[in-house]
């Protein structure tokens, strides 16, 4: 008899909830101002929505079908929209009125604030001190200086590929290039290759850091656990290995510079190098955690980002045989005439039209970031596409979708095509489409490691499109998974050795 009393009553109870959660949805339909903004029926209710198409992994193509089928505002959780519109890029990025992250950006760094990236920092003001003090250490004018060290990555790499061609192995190329990445990524931070284009990732550092990020993905969409769940981190956790390994670099890089029998490299000094030497001549300015957080951000996200691009531009390339040819062709002739060296220079590469529209190219088609960067609205609300949007509201564009947006890019936007770059800078539009293109995001906020990304990719592909042919493995489809950046999977290729005379 009591255990009948007890299921009543428990289902009872359910009931009430059942229906108090019921009521409470109905209220906020309609009370809310947006109801009539389109979008999936059930993320008008409830995030796991989203949650469940991001966990499918292709959520960048999800989101581009969404904004055709729905037009520029589309509802993908309750009180958060998806945006595709020219003009709201300016009033969501723009400098001087740019919105505030959302609070899906705290989940990729610990719930301290102090550990912040220039990534995750939710405070513009904070935001804009920070960047000031490695915004200088960032830009193009800077980085030219490392230029000798990208050569040496690209040495050892071509070095790899060389012997692959000779027993006619087919490559994972999106590994080897998040290897070279990796290692470039080390020169510049710490003075030193990590050697992962030698040895591979004998240290797990490529799955911590995809761990992290995947962590990151979706806690983001609930960001509120984010404090209950990373303590349950155990300390060898992914989460926890990169910033570990990170202290070790620094350890490594510190030691190596007190040692007086270490002879010091050529050009400028790394990065970690300028931030230990700003930190002792101002502690209180440059802090030992700025230093970890700068060094631990180009980790995380100098190789992924650049391999993915990478792999871009060689995968579009391999499966468009006319571009390929067109842009060899223009690399061999510039060799031939000696505008080129025999490591290209980042100044040389801008000078090969067609190499840039192909790097622009794979940019557009195969963004990093495959999530919509999303913000929330200022409290006094804004006009976002043609709508009244109301504060505190949840916006963002994703870069996949702005880059297939057919006003901007033309109506074969979702077609490969370098030439369209060439047309819009003879059009003198190149000012006007920077404005939609976002690769490296958009404002203020935008990625402070694009120059270096940009660097390593305008020198790497001539360099290996003079020495060697790439033909795609097709046995197996290249897939992507997206965990916030877009990552190519069974990309494999075979390479063959060109003519010496090359």
């Amino acid at each position: 008899m009591f255990q009948q009393i007890l299921d009543l009553s428990l289902s009872s109870l359910l009931l009430l909830l059942t229906g108090f959660y019921g009521t409470i949805l109905a209220i906020q339909f309609i009370l809310d101002p947006l109801r009539d903004i389109p979008g999936p029926l059930l993320a008008r209710f409830t995030r796991f929505w989203l949650f469940f198409e991001i966990y499918k992994g292709s959520f960048e193509r999800t989101n581009i079908e969404l904004h055709r089928k729905y037009g520029p505002i589309v509802r993908v959780a309750p009180g958060e929209y998806s945006i595709d519109d020219f003009e709201a890029a300016r009033t969501i990025y723009g400098y001087s009125n740019a919105f505030v992250k959302a609070p899906s950006y705290l989940a990729f760094t610990p719930p301290n604030p102090k550990w912040a990236s220039l990534f995750t920092d939710l405070d513009p003001h904070r935001h804009a001190i920070q960047r000031r003090k490695f915004s200088a250490w960032y830009s193009m004018s800077s980085l030219v200086g490392y230029e000798p060290f990208v050569n040496n990555c690209s040495s050892v790499l071509s070095r790899r590929f060389s012997e692959f061609a000779k027993i006619g192995e087919t490559v994972d190329m999106q590994h080897f290039l998040q290897c070279y990445a990796f290692d470039v990524i080390g020169e510049i931070t710490f003075g030193n290759r990590f050697g992962f284009l030698d040895t591979g990732d004998t240290e797990g550092v490529f799955a911590a850091i995809d761990s992290r990020i995947a962590y990151g993905t979706f806690v983001g969409i609930f960001p509120w656990i984010h404090r209950f769940l990373f303590p349950l981190n155990p300390k060898t956790g992914r989460y926890k290995y990169v910033f570990n390994f990170t202290l070790r670099q620094i350890e490594l890089r510190t030691k190596a510079l007190k040692d007086p029998r270490n002879v010091s490299r050529e050009g400028p000094p790394d990065i970690m190098t300028k931030a230990l030497l700003a930190h002792e001549e101002n502690p209180l300015k440059m802090t030992k955690t700025d230093l970890i957080v700068i060094c631990q951000s180009n980790i995380s996200a100098g190789s992924d980002t650049t391999a993915i691009s990478l792999s871009s531009v060689f995968y579009h390339l391999m499966k468009n045989p006319q571009s390929y040819h067109r842009l060899q062709s223009e690399i061999d002739d510039a060799a031939t005439e000696g505008r080129i060296s025999d490591f290209v220079t980042f100044k040389e590469a801008q000078e090969l039209p067609y190499l840039q529209a192909v790097i622009k190219e794979a940019l557009r088609m195969h963004p990093a970031t495959g999530l919509p960067l999303q913000r929330i609205v200022s409290p006094k609300g804004a006009t976002i596409a043609g709508r009244f949007i109301p504060g505190n509201s949840s916006v963002g564009i994703n870069p996949w979708v702005a880059h297939r947006n057919t006003s901007v890019f033309g109506l074969d936007a979702d077609t490969w095509r370098p030439e369209r770059w060439l047309e819009i800078e003879e059009q003198g539009r190149g000012g006007e489409i920077e404005k939609y293109f976002f690769s490296f995001g958009m404002g203020s906020r935008s990625c402070i490691g694009r120059n270096i990304s940009l660097l390593e990719i305008s020198k790497l592909v001539p360099q290996l499109l003079r020495k060697f042919d790439f033909v795609l493995d097709e046995s197996e489809e290249l897939r992507s998974l997206n965990r916030m950046f877009v990552k190519q999977q069974k990309f494999r290729a075979r390479i063959i050795a060109r003519s010496e005379k090359l």
